[in-house]
């Protein structure tokens, strides 16, 4: 049975995104998933039929890097924002370089990245692809007063590749990486391969050096018939050359007979071999129990608090600044108005590819603003060797004037530029944050707050999940010795 037999043979139709997931290939007996009322989707009969009339451009296999989806399976942000979920929860994090045993270092970094994936909205849904040159920054302001500074970048769009960088120089943590996310589809199913790496460094543990951490793939089932299912699967690694210590985490997913959804589990293997083992669900809670049987929890989505981030207003921000390029679809989003936030996504992706038609006549490369090659990698054009040299008020100092600032932060000049880009240090900023901003506090606790909270434009702090009272470590403090 060819492809779009199945979906008109099916009762319901889905779809997926190009950031979605991945499964086994489908026949016509496969078994609609089912999986947490959160988790899964089922699409009304318009929206069924413009899945079946793009899925019958696909073959098995297809790379679905340049297929254009509908608009209905956006989240209403850039990816560029969402990888902020991997900073939600700093807590887990700060104060670890001050903590004597190593193994207590690695798993307070190991639950930081963990702990990122809980914060979604229902169903299946992708955050837009951004687009070459488009950014994404914003501050974090910490019960203590100390801050946090992000800022990522689309430095490639094909293949697509989004660097990131956060900071937070009184907390003495630094994370630099880069997302690649590789889509193809597999019949009632999308493969996400999320290549890339985040790279931790804890400022007062320089001797460590850095942990190095992979991210798990992403699945969407469903997509010809069924309901829609997100699913994680697949190898996280987490490694410390420095100290020896490892952990490779299997995110499961759900077999055809047994098991359940959502369900990691990790061994954590030091110099002398085993120490423990982490188990799990990445939406709920996860623990590490070592060898003589001790467990602790790594993280309890049900009872944290997530940090809430401030970005620009929209009427503060570039042309090319995440928020406000994608205003006009995120506000025909949220209105439920689909034909408008097609054509207003058809208008970015336009001017996209006539940038790409006058560079290549003109022989020009993309020059990328915050970012630099340095071999495979992307790294600040701050200069993070020389920037952690530097007391934390400094460091603050810098790190805003090269953010925010109208003041060039000149790039060392021996990196190479990557294929079709040139590193070019930031020119004209907007203005920085104002400190008395009126601050919106909108939290996700459902589907609609979700958009709600993600779309208002103009907006300055926002949550990418519900701020809930509760512990928020039960790991040994960092501040422990």
């Amino acid at each position: 049975m060819g492809i779009v037999d199945q979906i008109k043979s099916a009762r319901r139709a889905s779809t997926a995104s190009s950031d979605g997931g991945t499964m086994t290939a489908s026949t016509s007996g496969e078994k609609a998933p089912e999986g947490n009322p959160d988790d899964t989707e089922v699409l009304d009969k318009e929206e069924g039929n413009l899945v079946m009339a793009l899925i019958s451009q696909l073959r098995i296999g297809m790379d679905l890097t340049k297929i254009t989806l509908p608009t209905f399976v956006l989240e209403p942000r850039s990816m560029l924002e969402r990888i902020t979920d991997f900073t939600a929860h700093p807590e887990l994090i700060f104060g670890a370089g001050n903590i004597e045993d190593p193994k207590q270092r690695f798993l307070h970094v190991t639950s930081l990245i963990l702990a990122g994936w809980h914060i979604k909205p229902k169903g299946v849904k992708k955050p837009y692809n951004p687009v070459l040159g488009e950014f994404f920054r914003c501050t974090y302001r910490y019960d203590d007063g100390s801050e946090g500074y992000y800022v990522a970048e689309q430095v490639s769009h094909h293949p697509p590749i989004s660097a990131f960088f956060y900071i937070s120089p009184k907390n003495r943590v630094i994370i630099t990486g880069e997302l690649k996310p590789k889509s193809k589809f597999l019949g009632n199913s999308v493969a996400t391969i999320l290549e890339g790496q985040n790279r931790v460094r804890l400022l007062d543990r320089p001797e460590d050096g850095e942990y190095t951490i992979t991210m798990p793939n992403m699945f969407a089932r469903g997509i010809l018939f069924g309901k829609m299912l997100l699913e994680l699967g697949d190898i996280s690694s987490v490694r410390c050359p420095r100290t020896n210590l490892s952990c490779d985490i299997e995110f499961k997913t759900k077999g055809w007979l047994s098991g359940g959804y959502n369900a990691v589990v990790g061994t954590v293997k030091g110099p002398n071999g085993t120490m423990g083992e982490i188990t799990g669900h990445w939406d709920k809670s996860m623990e590490y129990k070592d060898k003589s049987g001790k467990k602790q929890i790594l993280f309890d989505a049900a009872t944290t608090r997530v940090t809430q981030k401030m970005a620009p207003a929209e009427d503060q921000q570039e042309p090319n600044e995440s928020r406000r390029l994608w205003s006009n679809v995120t506000r025909a989003i949220k209105n439920s108005d689909m034909e408008a936030a097609t054509a207003e996504k058809s208008k970015i992706e336009d001017v996209q590819r006539e940038g790409v038609r006058k560079r290549e006549a003109s022989g020009e490369r993309h020059r990328l603003r915050f970012f630099e090659p340095v071999g495979d990698i992307y790294m600040p054009n701050i200069g993070v060797d020389q920037l952690a040299s530097h007391k934390p008020d400094e460091m603050e100092r810098l790190v805003k004037e090269w953010m925010f600032g109208t003041s060039p932060a000149s790039p060392p000049t021996s990196a190479q530029p990557a294929a079709g880009s040139t590193p070019v240090s930031p020119r004209t900023a907007a203005a920085p944050l104002p400190n008395n901003a009126e601050l919106d506090t909108a939290s996700i606790n459902s589907d609609s707050s979700f958009k709600s909270a993600s779309s208002a434009i103009p907006v300055h702090l926002t949550a990418p999940g519900p701020p809930v009272d509760g512990p928020k470590l039960a790991m040994p403090p960092p501040n422990a010795k």
